[in-house]
C-alpha cells in the first residue's frame, strides 16, 4: 500500500506562495494521493502459489509429491462476477508421474464454521502428522511432527481448503473509503458466513481448482467432518445440480445433518425429545471408558447395541410420555439410566430424565471435580466451576490445540513456503452465522440436499465415519440420520458406515486412525475405478 508524505512539499508551498495559491496546490495534491492509495485488500485480488516437493511413506512405500500452497480468488454471482469477494487459502498435494485424468482428486475441510482445516491436514492425512497424547493434555513446546504413516496420498491427490476467513482465507472489500469499505465487508460476512453462502463459495472454488489443475475427468471426492458433514450435503447438490459436476464419493466424518438432533442445548427445544435418546449410547459409552458404571461390560460394542435398544424403546416412549409418566416407571427408568450412565438415580430424576450434552461432560467425573470432554469424552480436565450446572471448557480442545497451531504454522512456513507475512487464523472472526437455508427458516436440516445428490446421481457413494465417544455429534444420530434419508430403499446401499473406539477427531486415536484410513482408502479404490 502506498502513502504519499506531503509534510516538506507542503512547507515549501507555505514559503513560496500566496494563501489562496497554497490552497488551490494542497487541494490537488490531496486528489492525487487519494487516487494512489490501493484498499486495504489489494494483496488478495490476486491468487498466489508457492510449490514445493516432498515424500511420505505409506505401508512401507514411498510416494513422492508436489505440494502447492496458494489462494485461489472468489468473485460474485451475475452483474457482479467480476467483483471479488474472497482469497480462499488451500494446500494441495499431488502424487509425481500420475496421471490427473485417472487419479482421484479429495477436498477436505473441516467444519466450525468457520474452523481452518488445520485438523484434517496435520492430525489424519497430510504426509506430516502431529504428535498429541492419546487421552491427556499434550506437553508444551517442543513438539513433534512425524512421517503420517496413514496420510491418504497412497488411494488419491488431497486439496486442504480453509473456509473463507480461517487460515490465511479472507473475505474481500475492495474499496479505499474506509465507511464504504466496512459496508461492503458486512455484506461479505453476511453472504458468505451462512449455510447457502458457505457452500456457494466452496462450489466455486472446488470449480476453479479443477480448472486450474486439470481435473475434470479426475475422480472426485469431498471428505468433511463435523459441520463439513452439513456444508458437504449442501455443497454436493449444489457441485451436482447447478455445476453439473458428477461425484464418485461423499466422505462424512463426526456427522450433522439435522440440527434437530443435536444435544447442544435442546432443553431450549423443549418437546423435542429426541436428541436425549440419540445421545444416551455416547454417554453410555463415556461411562464405560472412564469406569463410571455400577456393572462394568466386557466388551464395548455388545454394550452399546444394548444400550440402543433400550434407548430407542423404553427411554423413548418414557420420553414421550412426559407429565403422563407414573412415578413408578420413570423410577425405572432413572435407574436404568443410572446403570447405563453411571450418574446418580436423584440427579437423573431431578433433571426429569433429560441430560444435555454439558450437563452429562460436568457431572460423569463431579466426585473428583473433573470435567469429561466434548469432542472427546475420553479427555478429561479439571472443572473450571465444580458447582457449575454444565461444562466451562472442552478439555480435548485445550489438550491438543496448541500443539496444532505450533506446528502449522512452522510447517507452512518452513517447508511449504507460505505465510511469512501473514497470520493463520485458526477459526473465522464470525459473529453471526445465517442458519437459514434454502429459504427456510427453523432448525438446520439438509439431509434433504444430500438425499436430492443422491437421486440425481444414484452412482454416488457415501461413507460414513465417526467416533463412538463424541459428544458434539453423537454417533447414534448420524445412523439415525442416514436411515432417516428421504431415498428409495434401493440408494441405502449406496452407504457404507463405519465406527471407531475414538471421539469426534477420529485421527486423536492412532489406532482410530489407522482404521480411518484404512476404510476411506478402500472406499476410493472401490469407487474410483471404471467399470
Amino acid at each position: 500500500m502506498r502513502r504519499l508524505v506531503l509534510a516538506a512539499a507542503l512547507t515549501s508551498a507555505l514559503l513560496a506562495h500566496s494563501a489562496a495559491a497554497y490552497a488551490g496546490q494542497k487541494a490537488d495534491r490531496q486528489e492525487a494521493a487519494t487516487s494512489d492509495i490501493e484498499s486495504p485488500d489489494a494483496a488478495l485480488l490476486k491468487s498466489q502459489t508457492s510449490q514445493t516437493e516432498g515424500s511420505v511413506t505409506v505401508a512401507g512405500k514411498r510416494i513422492d509429491y508436489r505440494a502447492v500452497a496458494g489462494t485461489l480468488v472468489l468473485h460474485g454471482q451475475g452483474d457482479k462476477e467480476h467483483e471479488p469477494t474472497a482469497s480462499v487459502f488451500y494446500v494441495a498435494y499431488f502424487k509425481k508421474d500420475a496421471t490427473p485424468g485417472k487419479r482421484p482428486i479429495t477436498f477436505l475441510y473441516n467444519g466450525g464454521p468457520g474452523s481452518a482445516t488445520v485438523w484434517l491436514h496435520m492430525g489424519a492425512f497430510g504426509p506430516r502428522r502431529v504428535v498429541t497424547n492419546d487421552d491427556t493434555h499434550t506437553p508444551p513446546a517442543p513438539y513433534r511432527l512425524i512421517n503420517n504413516d496413514s496420510s491418504l496420498l497412497d488411494a488419491s491427490d488431497l486439496v486442504f481448503i480453509d473456509a473463507p476467513g480461517a487460515g490465511f482465507s479472507r473475505l474481500i472489500a475492495d474499496e479505499k473509503d474506509p465507511a464504504k469499505r466496512a459496508e461492503l465487508m458486512k455484506m461479505r460476512k453476511q453472504d458468505i458466513y451462512s449455510v447457502d453462502g458457505d457452500a456457494r463459495a466452496f462450489a466455486q472454488f472446488i470449480t476453479q481448482f479443477l480448472s486450474r489443475y486439470n481435473r475434470w475427468n479426475s475422480p472426485k471426492y469431498l471428505f468433511g467432518e463435523s459441520y463439513g458433514t452439513t456444508r458437504s450435503a449442501v455443497l454436493a447438490n449444489i457441485l451436482q445440480n447447478q455445476m453439473h459436476v458428477d461425484l464418485n464419493g461423499v466422505i462424512l466424518l463426526s456427522q450433522i445433518l439435522s440440527f434437530d438432533t443435536s444435544i447442544d442445548g435442546p432443553e431450549h427445544n423443549p418437546g423435542i425429545d429426541l436428541p436425549y435418546v440419540l445421545a444416551l449410547p455416547t454417554f453410555a459409552a463415556t461411562a464405560y471408558y472412564h469406569h463410571r458404571l455400577p456393572e462394568q461390560p466386557a466388551a464395548l460394542e455388545p454394550f452399546l447395541a444394548e444400550v440402543e435398544r433400550f434407548a430407542g424403546g423404553e427411554y423413548a416412549a418414557a420420553l414421550f410420555a412426559g407429565a403422563n409418566l407414573e412415578p413408578t416407571r420413570k423410577q425405572a427408568i432413572a435407574e436404568k439410566l443410572h446403570a447405563y450412565t453411571g450418574l446418580p438415580v436423584d440427579y437423573l430424576l431431578r433433571a426429569n430424565l433429560r441430560v444435555t450434552g454439558g450437563m452429562f461432560e460436568q457431572s460423569l467425573l463431579a466426585d473428583d471435580s473433573m470435567t469429561a470432554g466434548r469432542l472427546d469424552s475420553r479427555f478429561s480436565g479439571p472443572s473450571l466451576d465444580p458447582l457449575a450446572k454444565n461444562a466451562g471448557y472442552d478439555p480435548l480442545i485445550a489438550s491438543i490445540a496448541p500443539t496444532y497451531v505450533a506446528l502449522f504454522n512452522d510447517y507452512v512456513r518452513q517447508q511449504l513456503k507460505f505465510g511469512d507475512d501473514r497470520t493463520y487464523r485458526l477459526f473465522a472472526d464470525i459473529e453471526e452465522w445465517g442458519m437459514k437455508h434454502d429459504g427456510h427458516d427453523g432448525a438446520l436440516n439438509v439431509m434433504g440436499d444430500l438425499a436430492a445428490t443422491m437421486k440425481t446421481n444414484p452412482q454416488l457413494k457415501v461413507l460414513l465415519t465417526g467416533g463412538y465417544y463424541d459428544v458434539a455429534t453423537p454417533y447414534f444420530a448420524a445412523k439415525y440420520e442416514m436411515a432417516h434419508l428421504p431415498i428409495p430403499a434401493s440408494l441405502q446401499k449406496n452407504i457404507r458406515q463405519a465406527w471407531y473406539p475414538a471421539g469426534h477427531m477420529v485421527y486423536a486415536h492412532e489406532p482410530s486412525l489407522k482404521a480411518l484410513h484404512d476404510d476411506v482408502a478402500r472406499f476410493i479404490d472401490e469407487t474410483s475405478r471404471q467399470p
